[in-house]
Parts: structure tokens; sequence; C-alpha cells
């Protein structure tokens, strides 16, 4: 019979997905930040996607100054320090009706956020189900971004709501960071002795992809709320209602991720949703009408969470000290953060529908790689001729070979069992020193050989 493990996610794993709501809450965000920063400080579409990607820039940034530095700082230090941050900059930048000073107060909140994410995607690469923490992070992050956008619209105009969102959320979240490791605990990790990046190919493959992929996303996310308003002809409360709604879909999408845990491995979900995403971005784009805007919205962020909970825990996977967890993380918050700028230039020179036409056929071609690297690195369900351990042959073709030991082999779909090192403790006797002997040809001892004579 197979050990029962509790699926209830650990008390230690509840501050990692308080950080990873905060963290992510500004991305998503994003189209009402981009699209307040217009209206409110009238800046043209493409200066005020150049805002939300100097705020994503910033974020991006973080992760990739702060990856190999969690462990020696303390991660309750530096998420304390990111979401002051935070606090302090998008406080800043909600307050003030200057454009320098919104600005600088993005780029400092976008560089605590970044902060947040980090220690978050370095704990979650630590935890024993990284893929069910990470799927916790993005049911929470999805259902506080869904209840902003209901309640948004209602509370006025001003570029400084959805700032003043971002800042609070920070704060809430400050408290639960007394739950993680000081500095004292991190250094003695560590002070252990480092190890080189495994999987350096598929991890750097990886993060090249995550990048683009991150990018199409986000080009079109950027400037989803302009295509509801000018080219479906929807109000704005109209517009946060379909993003309420999209968003209150990825809820239902993170559940069923959860829910199917490893069963169908890594590859499908990936390669197959990424398609699924590249036909609901040119649905997207194109929409002229209620009905058409509401159903790509809705079927592209149903599957969106789904397919990055799978990425993320891709990028774990191939690291347990979090170091690719962080690297990849960062390489998607780049791509995120050129996604604004991208849209904004893209339907700028060509229009929404051709724009959508391009992300959606870029991502078809990113399919591929993301893949292989979850098939290289054992992210695949165990299908006949591809039984395999990490690292070695195919069992079907080991089975086909003269002199193998027959024998049943995994069925089909079934996970492999975890391998346990159990210890055994046994008193061991006390060896006499008659039972060690010279090596070499065993000779008679000295009372042998004088029966022998006789």
């Amino acid at each position: 019979m197979s050990p029962r493990h509790n699926s209830w996610p650990s008390a230690a794993s509840w501050p990692l997905v308080a950080l990873f709501t905060a963290g992510y809450l500004a991305a998503y965000l994003l189209p009402t930040v981009v699209g307040r920063l217009g209206a409110g400080l009238a800046l043209g579409p493409a200066q005020a996607g150049a805002v939300g990607s100097a705020l994503l820039l910033c974020s991006a940034s973080a992760g990739f100054v702060l990856a190999s530095r969690v462990e020696l700082l303390g991660p309750r230090r530096v998420s304390r320090a990111g979401l002051l941050l935070a606090a302090t900059g998008y406080g800043c930048a909600a307050l003030s009706s200057s454009v320098p000073l919104v600005v600088a107060g993005a780029a400092a909140g976008g560089f605590g956020s970044g902060t947040a994410t980090t220690v978050a995607a370095a704990g979650i690469a630590g935890q024993r189900d990284p893929h069910r923490t990470s799927t916790l992070g993005l049911l929470g992050v999805s259902a506080l971004a869904g209840a902003l956008y209901l309640t948004i619209p209602h509370l006025g105009g001003g570029h400084g709501l959805p700032f003043a969102a971002l800042a609070l959320t920070a704060l809430l979240v400050w408290p639960a960071t007394g739950r993680l490791a000081g500095p004292s605990v991190a250094a003695g990790h560590a002070a252990a002795p480092g190890t080189p990046l495994p999987h350096r190919r598929s991890g750097l493959v990886l993060a090249g992809a995550m990048l683009c992929w991150s990018l199409a996303q986000n080009a079109l996310w950027g400037v989803s709320s302009r295509i509801g308003t000018s080219q479906a002809g929807l109000g704005e409360v109209t517009v946060g209602a379909v993003f309420a709604a999209a968003l209150g879909a990825a809820l239902l999408g993170v559940i069923g991720a959860g829910a199917l845990g490893a069963r169908l491995g890594r590859a499908l979900p990936i390669g197959a949703g990424t398609v699924l995403i590249a036909c609901c971005i040119a649905v997207s784009a194109s929409a002229d009408d209620l009905a058409s805007f509401a159903t790509g919205e809705i079927a592209w962020n149903t599957v969106y969470p789904v397919v990055l909970s799978y990425l993320i825990g891709l990028a774990a996977s191939l690291d347990q000290r979090g170091r690719w967890a962080v690297l990849v993380g960062s390489a998607s918050s780049l791509g995120t953060a050129c996604g604004p700028l991208a849209g904004s230039l893209l339907s700028a020179w060509a229009g929404y529908p051709a724009m959508g036409a391009l992300l959606g056929a870029g991502l078809l071609v990113l399919a591929a790689p993301l893949t292989a690297v979850a098939l290289h690195t054992g992210g695949r369900p165990l299908v006949p001729g591809a039984i395999r351990r990490r690292g070695g042959a195919p069992a079907a073709v080991l089975a086909a070979k003269t002199g193998t030991p027959t024998g049943p082999l995994p069925q089909i779909g079934t996970p492999e069992q975890p391998v346990v090192e159990i210890t055994v403790r046994t008193r061991r006797r006390p060896l006499a020193q008659r039972a060690f002997g010279p090596a070499g040809p065993e000779t008679p001892t000295h009372a042998e050989a004088s029966t022998a004579a006789r």
C-alpha cells in the first residue's frame, strides 16, 4: 500500500503564498494601471505603456540582483525590505500628480514587488510540492486582482487608486514575514560549499523561452483595456467586469491545475496549454463586441495560470535551492516588463488584430522548446517506449535486450514511486584481533601444520 501524504500545505508555505500574491499583483493590475496613467496624467498610449514597462523592468531586475543573496541576507530581512520599498514607492506614486514622481515611485515599487517575488520563488522551490504552493499563490493573486477590478471602477477616476491598492497589499502582507527564516539560519546554509547550477542547458532554454512567452502574454494584457474601450466600444465599468470574470475563471483554472497535479506530467499541460493561449490571444485581439471580447479574455485567463503554474514547477524542479526558479522567474518578469511597450508599439503599427496574430504565431513557435525542456527533465507521464528513470535508458529498450531479466514494468501513466532511505540501527559486535589476517592466499596456522606432519 502506498503511503498517504497530507495534501494540505504546511504552515511554512503560507508566508510564501502571501509574498507571491503581493509580488505578482502589480503585473495582474497592469491594464488598469496603464489605462489610468493615460487618462489621469494625459499620457499617450506609448508613454503609459513605457511607465508600465519601467515598473515591471525594475521588478525583473530585483530577481537578477538578489538571486544568490536571499540565503545570505535572510528571507525575512529581504522580504521586509522589499515590502517596505513597495509600500513607499506605490504610495508616493498614488499621492503625486507629477509625472516624474509617479514614474520614480512606480519604479521603486516595482523593485519592491520583484524582491517579494524573488523571496517567494526561492522558498517555493524548497517546498516538498512546489507546484501546489505556486498554485495557491496564483489562486490568491487571481482572487485579489478580480476583487480589485470589480471595486476600483466604482471608487472614482485618477491614476492613484491602483497604486494605492498595491501599497496597501504590501503593508497587509508584512506580518506574514515574521514566520520566515532570519539571517542567522540563512547564513548557516549559505556557508555550505556552493554547488554549480544543474541542468544548465535546460535552464537557459527555459529562461529564454519564458522571457518571450511572458512578453507575448503581457503585450496583449497591457493593451486589453484599450481593446475593450476603443475597438469593442465598451465602458470602463464593463471592461472591469469582464476582467473580474476572467480572473474568476482563472481561479477555476488554478483549482483544476492543483487537482490535476502531476497526473499528466508537465509536458502536455505546458505544450497544449501554450497552443490554446495562442488561439485565445488571436480571438481577444480581434474582438469588436462584448461577446467576442469576453470570450477571448475569459478563455485566455483560464488557461494562462494553469500553464504558468506548471512552468513555475518546472523551473523549481531544476534546482532545489531555488536558483533556477529565481532566474527563470526574473527572465519571465523581464518579458513581462517589455510586454506593455511591445503591445503599444505593435498595435500602433499594425492594429490590434494583426498584433494578436503575430503574438499567437510566436507562442506556437515557443511551444516546442518549452515542451522539449519538460520532456528532457522528466516532466512527462510514463508511456510505452518512454518508461525511464532520470538519466537512464528507456525500460522498454532494456527489456528487449538479450539476457535482461524479465519482470513487470510500470503501468502506463503510473507515476514512479519515490525512493526513501530508511536507517536501520543494529548492534555491531566488536571484531576480535583474530578476525583480521594478512592479505593473500590462506596459509595454515602453526597448530594445523604440526597436525599435518604427524
